[in-house]
């Protein structure tokens, strides 16, 4: 009974009233045993949970499941498997048919295959030959190198067939450049758990042992591998992190109150906040991902201003009245109200993230938003709670209130403040027309591994891949003729893939594609005895004297040839689609979307041909053509999708949802500011303080040459949501001193900056510090967070203890 009856007072924390404030600091001295007991056990309970929290690892959770490109990526999951479950590696020499080399490569291979959740490795050891035997009218599917030792003769005969195979060429090798790729499929379902993190882990064991072994440098890449390297950083990234932020609380916090108890005591606080906010990821059904891995070193950061306001105000008070109960009923008197605006604001900067349509901003801004809101609770129960059972302060312990240093530097921003209003205006102006300029120079582009630096081995294996084999992106291209069988019917059908394959082909940075096509010209050329000169798409003709070969007559034999797997994973079931895969490189979203566009305008030239002639035809011709009903229509749906293309959409959407969630944080603050102070005078005076800064950062972003994507774009609302947490600190106690001063607005201002100053300088140089140390990350996005919204809050600071007092003074007049 006594936690429902506190909990029904807090809930009915509806308005600013000071009494009310003052009847729950003695409430919850009152019942402090058993807030501290429900506390204990509520942190026990979210402890379980987070126990059981497990890492992300999907790529694609920034779209909306709803999303028609989400939703044509799953039905291509669904007809033809994933897109990116190939994990390659790469060597590169001119003795790879050495004997000693090759036999060891093959060797490689066959560790490799041993490996829980390789399904199967593609090399050059594996490649086979298609032989022709005409008494059975069938193909027969050669290893061309046989599994076992091989001398240098055989491997020489063998590689002299192998080259003259056009098939291979540019997908296992690369002539010109000497390099050669293995291709690992593994298991799906292995690779969305947490098992894959061994099985990478054993991939590079066996292959950095071949590597010393032959004195060859082997480059890992593809998306399995991507994906579960980076979710390693990241989780060993957190732990660092979470420690760092830590470690460099309990530094200041001692350097500040100079107490082991008040340093324990806010560890303890942030320790819990920690501990809930990994349970309200697990209870919710989320996973860490690369953004909520950043909540609990953010609920540190975030957390300890509150201990450091609570503990400066019983400080404040206890140099006052001496009566320890007296001194920490107000404590929550005087800071419980500015506290709870505040959490309220910085949780408003991080909630905003669940009104967007991106799934994974979504989670983060639901889980950061309620775990702030619960850092308040936590502050409110435990700081009074447990303050109350310890020793009174001592005099060294509130020493830091009477800091000459400090109080000397106030006495600075007051008389700016005062005297110096016009300077004050014109360097903000100056600022401001600065960071203008720089905001037009912005640009907006993301790649798919550029939050790792360009030294990383993950970056400098994908740019190998992306010189020699021009990439491993999967980008899919599903060709729906719109009749059953329609793929193979018609051969003029199959030209056209061919002829749009011929046309990807082209393009600078994307590979060779594979299709239906390259199985039949690797069939044609079997056909004319390994002729390579007949590695060419099958006439008509031709398609007839290999149409008993080929098997489409719609018989389901379930052939596990190699050329009948070959065509399964090129078509549909029916008949009705082909699928055309390439691997592009990773070109980033500022070129991507032209290169899609182009990509998918051939392919409509390609494939509707008709239909495009028929829309610009003139109305005599339409006319004349009005009795055939195909004619004018898209014959052929070209639908282009795989995981480029939802790295793209994501991308997109992210954007696009942290733009809408700066406007809708700006919104709902300005709500809470209005309700607060109850005065659109003063909601213009708190907003103009934290937009300059903004403003700034946006603009040094645009100078540095700093683009708009996901992880910087993110900056923004973080920033604002903490940094008017000054703004608010300020003004509620500048609105309780103004009675006390007479309503005199210069006096009320110069008490305010000596009354807050101290406490907000070091608050400020808590989250500096705490963001700061993101810098150290090796994800760009991660290091971009922590030195912009280090920028923000240092520019933050400034503005809310210089340019808002004056401010104050130039423009509010006061009616008593």
């Amino acid at each position: 009974m006594p936690l429902l009856g506190f909990f029904a007072f807090l809930c009915s924390l509806t308005i600013p009233d000071s009494l009310m404030w003052y009847r729950l600091g003695q409430i919850i001295l009152q019942y402090r045993i058993a807030l501290l007991v429900f506390l204990l056990a509520f942190t026990g309970f979210m402890g379980y949970h987070a126990s059981k929290v497990q890492l992300s690892y999907e790529f694609t959770r920034a779209i909306p499941l709803d999303n028609p490109k989400y939703k044509a990526y799953q039905e291509f999951r669904k007809k033809f498997g994933d897109d990116g479950n190939l994990l390659v590696i790469g060597v590169q020499t001119d003795q790879f048919f050495n004997e000693k080399k090759f036999n060891a490569y093959y060797q490689l291979l066959r560790d490799l295959k041993k490996v829980k959740g390789i399904e199967d490795v593609l090399a050059v050891p594996t490649a086979i030959n298609l032989v022709k035997h005409p008494e059975e009218e069938k193909f027969k599917a050669v290893p061309l190198f046989p599994d076992r030792a091989l001398s240098q003769e055989e491997i020489d005969s063998a590689a002299l067939l192998f080259r003259s195979l056009p098939f291979y060429q540019g997908l296992m090798y690369n002539p010109e450049t000497n390099a050669w790729l293995m291709g690992l499929r593994v298991n799906k379902d292995l690779m969305a758990s947490k098992a894959r993190e061994g099985v990478v882990k054993e991939i590079n064991k066996i292959t950095d042992a071949f590597g010393q072994a032959q004195n060859l440098t082997i480059y890992k890449s593809g998306l399995p591998y991507i994906r579960t390297e980076i979710a390693m950083m990241l989780q060993e990234e957190m732990r660092f992190f979470l420690i760092a932020s830590i470690a460099l609380s309990a530094l200041i916090l001692l350097l500040f109150f100079r107490s082991i108890s008040a340093t324990i005591l806010s560890l303890l606080v942030v320790g819990i906040g920690v501990v809930w906010s990994m349970g309200t990821i697990e209870l919710l059904g989320y996973k860490i991902s690369l953004l909520t891995a950043l909540i609990p070193p953010l609920v540190v950061v975030i957390g300890i201003p509150n201990c450091i306001y609570f503990l400066n105000k019983f400080h404040v008070a206890w140099n006052q009245s001496g009566d320890k109960r007296q001194s920490l009923v107000s404590m929550v008197d005087k800071m419980g109200i500015v506290t709870l605006f505040c959490n309220v604001a910085a949780a408003i900067g991080f909630a905003v993230f669940a009104l967007t349509q991106s799934q994974i901003l979504k989670e983060f801004g639901v889980v950061a938003g309620i775990n702030i809101m619960a850092l308040f609770l936590i502050s409110l129960i435990l700081i009074p709670a447990a303050l109350s059972f310890l020793p009174a302060p001592k005099t060294r312990h509130t020493k830091y209130l009477d800091n000459p240093r400090l109080n000397r530097w106030l006495d600075r921003l007051e008389r700016w403040s005062l005297n110096h209003r016009r300077l004050i205006y014109g360097i903000t102006g100056v600022l401001v027309i600065a960071s203008l300029f720089g905001i037009f120079r912005l640009k907006s582009e993301g790649f798919i591994v550029d939050d790792l630096p360009k030294s990383d081995k993950i970056y400098t294996d994908l740019k190998f891949f992306e010189k020699n084999f021009k990439g491993v992106m999967p980008l899919e291209v599903v060709v729906d003729t719109k009749r059953k069988q329609g793929v193979v019917r018609n051969p003029a059908n199959l030209e056209k893939i061919d002829t749009f394959s011929r046309f990807l082909s082209g393009i600078p940075d994307i590979a060779r594609p594979l299709s239906l096509a390259e199985g039949l010209k690797f069939a044609k050329q079997a056909f004319f005895d390994g002729d390579p000169a007949n590695y060419s798409m099958p006439s008509s003709n031709d398609l007839m004297a290999l149409s008993q070969y080929l098997s489409f007559k719609g018989d389901s034999t379930g052939s596990k040839s190699s050329l009948a797997m070959l065509v399964k994973s090129f078509m549909d079931s029916t008949k009705q689609q082909a699928r055309i895969s390439v691997n592009m490189a990773d070109i980033g979203s500022h070129r991507l979307p032209g290169m899609l566009d182009s990509i998918q305008d051939m392919a409509e030239r390609i494939f509707n041909a008709d239909s495009i002639d028929a829309r610009s035809a003139d109305a005599a011709t339409r006319e004349a053509s009005k009795d055939d009903t195909t004619w004018g229509k898209r014959r052929f749906n070209i639908q282009l999708t795989g995981t480029s293309v939802t790295f793209l959409e994501g991308s997109r959407f992210i954007i696009s949802g942290l733009k809408d969630s700066i406007f809708w944080a700006f919104l709902l603050i300005a709500v809470c500011m209005l309700y607060l102070f109850r005065s659109v005078r003063i909601l213009f005076c708190s907003l103009i303080p934290n937009i300059i800064p903004l403003m700034i950062t946006a603009g040094v972003m645009g100078w540095a040459g700093v683009p708009l994507k996901p992880s910087t774009v993110l900056v923004f609302s973080v920033a604002l949501g903490i940094a008017i947490d000054v703004t608010i600190r300020f003004l509620v106690n500048y609105k309780q001193e103004l009675p006390q001063q007479q309503y005199d607005l210069k006096k009320t201002v110069i008490e305010t900056i000596h009354s807050t100053g101290i406490s907000i300088i070091y608050t400020s140089l808590v989250l500096i510090a705490g963001f700061v140390i993101f810098v150290f990350s090796d994800f760009g996005g991660t290091k971009a967070l922590g030195w912009l919204t280090s920028l923000t809050l240092v520019t933050a600071t400034f503005t809310n203890l210089v340019l808002l007092p004056a401010i104050l003074i130039s423009f509010i007049r006061i009616r008593k």
